[in-house]
């Protein structure tokens, strides 16, 4: 069973490497993270206040009843087809496998499945992911998807050696060309993101790096930005703006 939150495109990505990419996104419920510490304010269907990150509605299962099952890979293409066949491109959209965490289905036979079909019909495959969950690469299409790699540091207030799993961020550089990691950080966290990330890239393969501001609305997007692209500056990382918020808020399903 693969229980997803949200299918919704053509749209464009709205951060990492492939921005302004038209994509169709696939949103997996479920994710092994909470990040109270990213502090977005919702209230979930029972009327509970909490906070978390932007994605609370594929995280917190409060919200599962909004979910949809499918027993099958070949439902989620037959809806996925309708989207693609709204945009007039005349090349294959980006997949967008996200959650939540997706990762946490990728041992179930559907999903791989559904991995393998948008490899051989020639679109490109980008799975987001925390990576803080162990994998392991067993067929060569897997080798031909996109890790954006969001991994998550002391702002998020998930414990360290849950947040920084080093044997799944080095299997996954080294056995795919183009995944990279991304890297949430605000105005507070500036200083020690700084030594977070250093002993991170200490123990892992050369990469490119991202910083992304903090934030799910343009104003909080604006707060913080400034700063993270000095970050970006003086240490050489890309810095990379949120441009769905930036147009969007956090509006669900654009």
């Amino acid at each position: 069973m693969l229980e997803i939150n949200e299918i919704f495109g053509p749209t464009i990505q709205g951060e990492g490497k492939l921005v302004g990419t038209p994509s169709v996104f696939i949103r997996f419920g479920k994710c092994n993270f909470n990040c109270v510490g990213f502090d977005v304010e919702y209230e979930t269907p029972s009327g509970i206040k909490k906070c978390g990150c932007d994605s609370f509605y594929a995280v917190d299962k409060e919200f599962k009843d909004s979910w949809t099952n499918y027993k099958s890979y070949e439902e989620i293409v037959k809806e996925v087809d309708i989207l693609t066949k709204q945009s007039a491109s005349l090349y294959k959209m980006d997949i967008v496998i996200t959650g939540g965490e997706p990762l946490l289905y990728w041992n179930k036979d559907e999903f791989q499945k559904l991995l393998k079909h948008y490899i051989e019909e020639g679109h490109q495959v980008t799975i987001e992911t925390n990576a803080s969950l162990n994998l392991n690469f067993t067929y060569d299409y897997q080798e031909k998807i996109i890790f954006s790699m969001s991994v998550k540091l002391s702002n998020s207030l998930e414990s360290l050696k849950k947040r920084v799993n080093y044997e799944t961020l080095n299997k996954i550089l080294t056995k795919t060309n183009d995944s990279y990691l991304k890297f949430v950080i605000d105005t507070k966290i500036i200083e020690n993101a700084k030594k977070e990330i250093e002993t991170i890239l200490d123990n892992i393969p050369k990469t490119q790096v991202y910083l992304m501001p903090l934030g799910d609305t343009a104003a909080s997007i604006n707060e913080n930005c400034e700063e993270v692209i000095q970050m970006a500056i003086d240490y050489g990382y890309l810095y990379c703006d949120r441009l769905h918020i930036r147009v969007w808020d956090n509006k669900r399903g654009v």
